[in-house]
């Protein structure tokens, strides 16, 4: 099963969401940032496990959904495409707290084996409501998957800064 399952992670604002897009209607099979749907649902009912509030509620609830949607996922066949995943969740939980997460659920729920680091790109990073923060802490997230993924045995791939057509055809190509 974690073979299928292809993690896109990397720079907040890098272009993850809009190459996820590409891959659907490529007729892949995707699944939506866990992060981005929280924060709908908590700013929809004023709630506070927000990043800029409870960054560690936050990233509990995102691992949470992130393996919800590895097991709604279990029976797709085909190539599946998540939009970040628990480890971006997790690492950012370990990083809050010094909770030691990451090693925990590492050899129960794998993704394949490369994953694909959107790099930071300035020229398209953009704030919006539920993008608060600046590119400056973008960079530091980068840094800190561009670290965490190795770690746990996984080989990254730095999509090149092309058009979202061909930052598809790359992956799909090295896949």
């Amino acid at each position: 099963m974690s073979d299928r399952f292809i993690v896109l992670s990397g720079c907040s604002g890098g272009g993850k969401s809009t190459l996820l897009e590409e891959l659907s209607r490529r007729g892949h099979a995707t699944v939506e940032e866990p992060g981005r749907r929280i924060v709908q649902e908590e700013l929809a009912k004023d709630g506070t496990a927000l990043p800029w509030l409870d960054l560690a509620a936050f990233a509990r609830r995102a691992i949470a959904m992130a393996l919800a949607d590895r097991e709604a996922m279990r029976d797709q066949p085909g190539l599946v495409f998540f939009d970040r995943g628990w480890i971006d969740a997790a690492s950012a939980l370990e990083a809050e707290t010094g909770e030691p997460v990451l090693a925990a659920l590492a050899a129960r729920h794998r993704y394949n084996a490369c994953v694909f680091l959107t790099p930071p790109w300035p020229e398209i990073y953009r704030s919006d409501l539920e993008r608060r923060h600046g590119f400056e802490a973008a960079l530091a997230e980068y840094e800190r998957l561009e670290r965490t993924y190795p770690a746990l045995g996984y080989e990254t791939v730095i999509l090149p800064k092309v058009s979202v057509a061909e930052r598809a055809d790359f992956m799909l190509a090295r896949l």
